[in-house]
């Protein structure tokens, strides 16, 4: 019988009802076919082998078609990523009181899980093996520290935070003038980084805000990390907090379709609510000649899930007017990446900030 156990997972799903122990003699082909039938599998053998056996597992699963529409290869995509992520998320292993990995040869994985799930609950800690990975890896991010262009210091990402990898997010942010003395609200603030890079150009302070708990833990470290506590603060709330300010900064999430975790928040725009409720309501919480720093990515445009025109008629109608822009092309690999499905949107993908101001 399996003792009391805590289960561990990103995604919301329930704790499994059907878990049977393995171990370093099931193949790939034979644990495909068990967590197909519904059974959820935890691992008792060495940790390369665990690792081995979810990398074979992956590799086993069926690839996205090749299409010729950029919007199918986007849905195609994402169904294999869900596909992956609902059969590798079967394989589970199990973690003790202090967090020890209950697996042979196993890393020290206790610093990783206390910074995302806090003390452990119960003597036993079940979770897929997939998001221990992805603990670990982003625990040693943090310990390292990410630098970003334009940045002094470096950042400490966290796990189910969004990562400012694109660099022509930043880039685009250090062609805004006139920061120096600035009031600025940071809307969506994940790491922190927008606030941090207006307040080392001189801003006067930031108020950021983030609906994720883990988000709002990361900024404030961060802000410890690069000595800005003093003039940066941020609240766990929806959009904008109480007041207004010179700059309101949002790069909001660009893709209209839902989430299916709460990774995907920080990408995933449903209707696009978030970006529409943030433009209907900036004019409000702007001081007078203040103004709304906007940074978006055209993907969706160039997908097909937003029409082309739509953003800037959403502005109008909001009130505002836009009073420059600046447009960056992607850096990142995939735009360079021939074989990946999404090439042709990717390569040709401008991520641009709008300045607006109110038109009222």
């Amino acid at each position: 019988m399996t003792p009391p156990f805590t289960y561990q997972t990103e995604s919301g799903e329930p704790a499994p009802t059907q878990l049977f122990e393995v171990d370093d003699s099931l193949g790939a082909d034979q644990a495909l076919a068990r967590v197909r039938r519904g059974e959820a599998l935890w691992y008792r053998g060495t940790f390369l082998n665990a690792k081995q056996l979810i990398s074979a597992m992956s590799r086993r699963l069926v690839k996205p078609a090749v299409t010729t529409s950029a919007l199918d290869a986007f849905r195609q995509e994402r169904r294999a990523r869900q596909l992956e992520h609902e059969t590798l998320s079967k394989i589970l292993v199990g973690l003790d009181r202090n967090y020890a990995l209950q697996l042979a040869k196993g890393p020290d994985v206790r610093s990783a899980c206390e910074h995302v799930w806090g003390a452990a609950k119960t003597d036993l800690t079940l979770t897929p093996l997939k998001t221990l990975l992805g603990m670990m890896g982003a625990e040693e991010w943090r310990k390292k520290g990410l630098s970003v262009p334009g940045l002094k210091g470096t950042l400490a990402p966290a796990f189910g935070v969004y990562t400012p990898t694109r660099a022509e997010y930043v880039e685009l942010l250090t062609r805004v003038r006139d920061v120096e003395g600035k009031t600025v609200f940071d809307i969506g603030t994940g790491t922190g980084v927008l606030g941090f890079l207006l307040l080392q150009r001189g801003a006067a302070k930031v108020v950021a805000t983030d609906v994720e708990p883990r988000a709002v833990e990361c900024a404030k470290e961060n802000a410890g990390r690069l000595r800005l506590g003093a003039r940066f603060s941020v609240v766990e709330r929806p959009l904008f907090p109480d007041g207004k300010a010179d700059l309101v900064v949002c790069n909001p999430p660009w893709i209209p379709e839902a989430p299916k975790n709460r990774f995907d928040r920080a990408v995933f725009d449903p209707e696009n609510a978030f970006l529409l409720a943030f433009l209907e309501g900036l004019a409000e919480r702007l001081t007078p000649g203040g103004r709304g720093l906007l940074i978006i990515s055209d993907l969706a445009e160039l997908l097909g899930l937003r029409e082309k025109g739509w953003l800037e008629a959403r502005i109008a109608a909001a009130g505002l007017v836009i009073s420059n822009r600046f447009t960056a092309t992607p850096k990142h690999g995939k735009a360079k990446d021939k074989a990946d499905p999404l090439h042709a949107a990717r390569s040709k993908e401008l991520t641009t900030l709008y300045e607006l101001t109110s038109g009222r």
